[in-house]
């Protein structure tokens, strides 16, 4: 499963770069795979771990603010792994070039 992962925090007094840093640490120790992007956060696992990925993100988020938007888009494919990175190549593949990709490749 990949999901892409994005959360916008309100009424907090910190600005959204450290309260999102803290989600990427979170997401960084929870050992699944993933990419940080300029709009959001990619992540590959499986529905449990996924969504106790968001609810830990959720909760740090809301013990800094008083309102937390999530936007969880997800992309469930049954018996396909190593989609996060396997998908960048087949368009590189397609192309018959690299891509900028952010260190995914």
């Amino acid at each position: 499963m990949l999901a892409e992962l994005q959360f916008v925090t309100v009424g907090s007094g910190e600005e959204q770069k450290e309260l999102i840093a803290k989600t990427v640490d979170i997401i960084e120790k929870s050992e699944l795979d993933y990419q940080l992007t300029a709009m959001g956060t990619l992540v590959e696992g499986d529905w449990e771990e996924i969504m106790t990925l968001v609810s830990k993100c959720q909760a740090v988020l809301l013990k800094e603010s008083d309102r937390v938007i999530s936007d969880i888009s997800i992309d469930d494919r049954k018996g396909e792994s190593n989609r996060l990175r396997g998908k960048v190549l087949e368009i590189e593949y397609a192309l018959g070039r690299g891509l900028q990709t952010a260190g995914l490749t």
